[in-house]
């Protein structure tokens, strides 16, 4: 049986536990032995974008120490999983980034690409506009834009129409970013606010009773501009049924 690391990301631990709870359903209703290292911490991301190398160096070796050991590594998060997949180059020897990156997954990826699931018992009468947050979008290729800007090849949604009496609704300009990008809804704090503000004006006009996301720093950014705005991390409407 296929051991695998469990991954919680800073922002999930601490503001969306469901959602780890959730992807550790999903993982062990499709036979998977899961581990949360406990020692795990953040993955460096906030470093690394702001440009603090040494500080992201230091929890990548962290990372490394951690999760090395396990058959496959998987988090709910687009953003932390492009860290370790592809921008670890830079901070970790060769021989250990390209085994980190191999075995990294974004849940969705995961279910999608290695679990390669058929069905799911989940339910949920409600319909949803999918936000495509950027890491997920543009560097894990969760779904593939077409000449036209728009996503077409599109492995959340593949799954997500696995889910009984759920209704997909189209989120105009979902592959536009929600202004969060970590260190950026700091230091261009109005920009990201209006950005994020465009992102809701969108999920009204689709008319959905959730917005919903795989990346729980981009819910959050939304939730803090609109608080009472109905968000959905993508893995707690695929465990719904468990």
């Amino acid at each position: 049986m296929a051991k695998v690391g469990l991954f919680i990301p800073c922002f999930v631990n601490s503001f969306y536990p469901d959602v780890g709870v959730a992807t550790l359903k999903l993982l062990e209703y499709f036979g998977y032995e899961v581990e949360y290292p406990k020692e795990q911490t953040c993955c460096g991301q906030p470093f690394y974008n702001s440009g603090f190398m040494k500080e992201a160096k230091e929890l990548a070796k962290k990372f490394f120490n951690e999760f090395n050991k396990y058959d496959f590594i998987v988090a709910p998060s687009a953003s932390c999983i492009s860290l370790v997949k592809i921008h670890y180059k830079k901070l970790l020897p060769k021989e250990e980034f390209e085994l980190l990156s191999k075995k990294s997954f974004e849940i969705i990826e995961f279910l999608h690409d290695i679990v390669k699931v058929k069905e799911l018992p989940s339910r949920f009468p409600h319909s949803i506009a999918l936000h495509l947050s950027c890491h997920g979008l543009r560097e894990l290729e969760l779904a593939t834009p077409n000449e036209l800007n728009l996503p077409y090849n599109n492995k959340v949604l593949n799954l997500l129409n696995l889910v009984k009496d759920i209704k997909i609704k189209n989120l105009p300009f979902a592959q536009e970013c929600c202004g969060f990008g970590g260190t950026f809804s700091v230091n261009e704090s109005e920009v990201s606010i209006a950005m994020g503000k465009d992102k809701i004006a969108n999920f009204k006009k689709s008319g959905a009773d959730f917005l919903v996301g795989y990346d729980s720093s981009c819910l959050m950014h939304l939730a803090s501009i609109e608080p009472n705005l109905p968000i959905k991390h993508v893995v707690q409407i695929l465990a719904s049924g468990l």
